[in-house]
């Protein structure tokens, strides 16, 4: 989340220093190549995850939501796209958590409605990523 924040800021000239600033919060492989693979991802496909924000987060422009909420959802809509071994539920109360620590008191209400309806969509689309056993 706090790198798609710094990328959401800076752009892709932050991407060089993705590793560097992944290795000073961890030093365990699987979580540096999850970060990596997570952050990276959701960046290439940031226009494909704000669309389904915007059309998800109805009442709200996404220029007008903080970069930190931007951030929790671009990530958040990734993985129920793409990461097809994470739960949908895990995506959402994590999302969820993560709002709670960075963001505003009125953040995971909002976290959870825009990713409710994000996953509704998807489910009336079955795309492959997203089935019932996944929820």
């Amino acid at each position: 989340m706090q790198a798609l924040c710094q990328l959401d800021v800076q752009g892709n000239d932050v991407m060089e220093l993705l590793g560097r600033f992944f290795r000073e919060q961890t030093d365990d492989d699987l979580t540096l190549q999850l970060a990596e693979q997570w952050t990276k991802g959701a960046w290439q496909l940031v226009e494909e995850c704000d669309s389904i924000i915007t059309r998800a987060a109805i009442r709200w422009k996404l220029s007008r939501l903080s970069h930190v909420d931007r951030a929790i959802l671009r990530m958040a809509v990734y993985q129920l796209c793409y990461c097809h071994d994470i739960p949908c539920k895990v995506v959402i109360n994590e999302a969820i958590e993560i709002a709670k620590k960075y963001s505003s008191e009125q953040a995971p209400r909002f976290v959870n409605g825009v990713l409710d309806a994000v996953l509704k969509t998807l489910k009336q689309h079955e795309t492959p990523s997203i089935s019932e056993e996944a929820t």
